[in-house]
């Protein structure tokens, strides 16, 4: 029993057990939750500490989507009939939780899918363009290499390409964005539109089901995507063991360095120093001691090439994993690079 004092009025008690007065008032008519005393002159409830459980138990039901008539077994019953209710709701929680997802996708599935669009400034998908294009590949055997992916999704635009033995990845952030699309184009093509949205403050793209085109105010370009398969570039990435070596070096000084006809070149570290084919000697901070590890210059240097900074970082690992290429100008560049067997 409560006495007077230590009564809570209806307001008090609401907040206490985090229900409404409201709330507690129908559960006073539904005689689930009655009051301790109620005021004979005034009407008003008031109730009692010890019917805070019962009141916090009752909410969590609701809260957990219980009807009223099984609220009352929960509350009434013994632990045992509580826990066995419990369990028969959430079997039945499930139940309809899956076939209200299988009935939604089924209703996407025959919706029109709406038109993605991404806004993006000229110079800077120019920029990217003149990165990723020259790591396309040109080898007919190989159609899909030879166009340059174009992947929207909600936050952000990666230009990807790969002939092989180089991948090359670029990440933008749009001004705005809206959709998620893919697609492939051929790689000339996107080197075309490059030199035409140099001179665009901003385009925008619109992917459609039969065509993308590319707008910028008045005027717009029409892309000859296809939406064949495309090697998986986040798998390849996401899978690169760990490069304990690590190389930072000047990026102009190493392309000049590297030989114009050979078909190998081989590099390597000693004393704060990249040796290449152990000839020129470039300054260069190196943490772990890199392996030898052999390069195809007419692959390696076009990646020094579109990279941006004076320097550039080498990530190294096995001496026949692919090498990843960044610079700290631009660190959404990426570059992978399949380094060549070394002589002998």
């Amino acid at each position: 029993m409560n006495d007077a004092s230590s009564l809570l009025s209806i307001s008090a008690f609401a907040r206490t057990v985090g229900l409404t007065p409201s709330a507690l008032r129908f559960y006073d008519d539904c005689g689930v939750l009655r009051p301790a005393r109620v005021d004979e002159a005034t009407g008003y409830r008031h109730y009692g500490t010890d019917q805070q459980q019962r009141a916090i138990m009752l909410r969590t039901l609701r809260r957990a989507g219980l009807p009223l008539p099984e609220v009352v077994e929960a509350l009434d019953g013994t632990a045992e009939d509580t826990r066995h209710l419990l369990r028969a709701h959430l079997d039945r929680i499930r139940q309809e939780s899956t076939a209200a997802r299988a009935a939604v996708e089924d209703l996407l599935r025959t919706l029109p899918e709406p038109a993605a669009e991404v806004t993006l400034g000229g110079a800077e998908l120019a920029s990217a363009i003149r990165q990723v294009v020259p790591a396309a590949g040109t080898d007919p055997a190989y159609p899909q290499l030879t166009h340059v992916l174009i992947e929207l999704d909600e936050a952000e635009v990666r230009l990807v390409a790969t002939d092989r033995y180089r991948l090359a990845l670029r990440v933008l952030e749009p001004a705005r964005t809206g959709g998620c699309a893919r697609v492939l184009v051929p790689g000339m093509e996107v080197q075309e539109l490059g030199r035409w949205v140099m001179a665009q403050p901003e385009v925008v793209f619109e992917f459609g089901e039969a065509e993308t085109t590319v707008r910028a105010g008045a005027q717009a370009r029409s892309l000859r995507a296809t939406q064949d398969t495309f090697p998986a570039y986040r798998e390849i990435l996401d899978g690169l063991p760990p490069r304990p070596h690590r190389v930072i070096v000047d990026r102009t000084r190493l392309r000049e360095a590297l030989p114009a006809e050979a078909g190998r070149v081989v590099l390597s570290v000693a004393e704060q120093r990249l040796l290449v084919d152990d000839g020129a000697a470039l300054p260069a901070t190196c943490l772990g001691s890199a392996p030898r590890i052999a390069f195809d210059p007419a692959v390696l240097g076009p990646a020094l090439e579109a990279s941006v900074g004076p320097d550039v970082l080498l990530e190294i690992g096995e001496p026949f994993e692919p090498v990843v290429v960044r610079s700290a100008d631009q660190g959404s560049f990426t570059v992978l690079v399949m380094p060549v067997e070394l002589p002998g």
